[in-house]
């Protein structure tokens, strides 16, 4: 499963793993107890925990997870006619942003393999990630008889079109959906009876939030500010296992037709996801396997990534790394901080991530080990002569020396509309945040350790 260092063209398909490792090492090694988990991405995951130092052995695990097949590799776009006539899709909707559907450099190639039975662009994604253009889109789908979606672009383009497909298989009115969604923070799921359309998924950015069977989307057009201290609810989320993409496509060459603002204002979200993966409470022999594959490919190019010399191998290993610190991803503390930011005020999550990851990974290392002898190995860190405390410190000063070769922001106060008298209520959004709750063992942060946090960041 491991790319390797040349990056080399490679298809996943849907895969199904149990297997039992190393049973006798992990039981003899301490006190165990069985941890069965299932997070929102539909990731099942049941382990043998025990607790970790700075080595670990294999520990018993069964992994199930489908995000769809994955075809990788610098030019492989020219099979997604293949793959869609494979698969029987015979009425296809593009779901992009404006921006997107007029890179003629981009569009091209996917509107030529999509052929005759391409309907329509769906030009109308935004980052604000509006549930009324999910709305607006699901009528399109009904009105077209869509039986496939294929979103263009990155994660707003991509949560857009998979909710737009939830949408259209409801046998009830948008305006009750969006009336329990604004209560309840969820989006209710169709019944299981009802068909939702198919996705086919183009990736063109690096935030890493692809293969997942939901998303976060947002209850006002445009961020609005300080957070609300009252039950006034904002964002939402949804998930569904039927909306896990039928194929997934990464094509380099796509990578490259992006702006250099927007591969780099999403870089430091998908590299965070490889970290949180790794220290995960429900982490398997396969996860570290591929988050520290992908740590060690990003870790080494991304410094590359404005650079006006780049070369293709740079973004080849790029977008790799980015496929494989998201497959069996596990997000946590970090991305509940993003999300405090990137759900109120208008900033990309990666640059949240770029000023929070440092101040964070400083509280977890504080707190707990943090499995940080295997994130040092993913990050090209020679742990030999380190105590813990000077491993952690060198783990952050590469998650820094990321941030700073990207060029984000390193202070939360250079955050458009952040403002230091918001921070009790950013502390508290926080608190609420469900990704906070899958936090590794040991970790439990309330409000006050949240804002020493961002007090720390500002």
């Amino acid at each position: 499963m491991s790319v390797g260092a040349d990056s080399r063209v490679f298809e996943w398909y849907r895969i199904r793993v149990a297997t039992p490792i190393g049973r006798g090492d992990a039981e003899s090694a301490g006190a165990t107890s069985q941890i069965p988990t299932r997070n929102r991405d539909g990731i099942v995951i049941t382990v043998t925990e025990q607790r970790r130092g700075m080595t670990a052995d294999p520990r018993p695990f069964e992994f199930e997870y489908d995000p769809g097949q994955i075809v990788y590799g610098r030019g492989c776009i020219d099979r997604l006619g293949e793959v869609i006539e494979s698969k029987g899709f015979e009425r296809a909707l593009v779901v992009c942003g404006s921006n997107v559907g007029a890179n003629r450099d981009l569009m091209e190639p996917i509107e030529a393999e999509l052929e005759s039975i391409l309907v329509d662009v769906f030009d109308e994604t935004t980052p604000a990630k509006d549930i009324r253009t999910a709305v607006d889109g699901a009528e399109r789908i009904l009105e077209e008889e869509i039986d496939v979606v294929v979103p263009v672009g990155g994660g707003s383009s991509i949560d857009i079109g998979r909710l737009m497909c939830l949408l259209s298989a409801y046998d009830r009115s948008f305006a009750s959906i969006l009336e329990e969604t604004e209560s309840t923070g969820v989006v209710p799921n169709p019944p299981e009876r009802a068909a939702i359309p198919a996705t086919i998924a183009i990736p063109t950015t690096l935030a890493g939030a692809d293969m997942t069977s939901g998303g976060g989307i947002k209850l006002a057009p445009q961020p609005t500010g300080e957070p609300p201290l009252d039950d006034e609810i904002r964002a939402a989320r949804f998930s569904d296992p039927r909306l896990t993409s039928e194929a997934l496509f990464y094509d380099p060459a796509l990578f490259e037709t992006a702006p250099t603002s927007v591969l780099v204002g999403s870089a430091m979200n998908g590299f965070d996801k490889g970290i949180e993966t790794i220290y995960a409470e429900s982490s398997s022999s396969i996860t570290d396997a591929t988050a520290t594959d992908g740590l060690e490919l990003l870790e080494g190019s991304l410094s590359a990534l404005d650079a006006p010399d780049r070369s293709q191998r740079e973004m080849d290993r790029i977008v790799a790394g980015t496929i494989l610190v998201q497959y069996g991803r596990q997000t946590s503390i970090i991305h509940a901080f993003g999300h405090g930011i990137s759900f109120y005020y208008p900033a990309q999550q990666g640059e949240a991530h770029g000023v929070l990851a440092p101040h964070v990974l400083r509280y977890v290392f504080e707190r707990i080990d943090g499995r940080r002898s295997l994130l040092a190995r993913g990050l090209g860190i020679d742990p030999a002569g380190r105590s813990p405390d000077e491993l952690a410190d060198a783990i952050v000063e590469v998650v820094i020396e990321v941030r700073d070769g990207l060029g984000l922001p390193d202070r939360l106060c250079d955050l458009k509309g952040v403002r230091r008298a918001h921070l009790p209520s950013i502390a508290a959004a926080i608190a609420d945040d469900r990704t906070l709750a899958r936090s590794p063992s040991g970790l439990d942060p309330d409000v006050d350790a949240i804002e020493s946090v961002l007090e720390s960041a500002w």
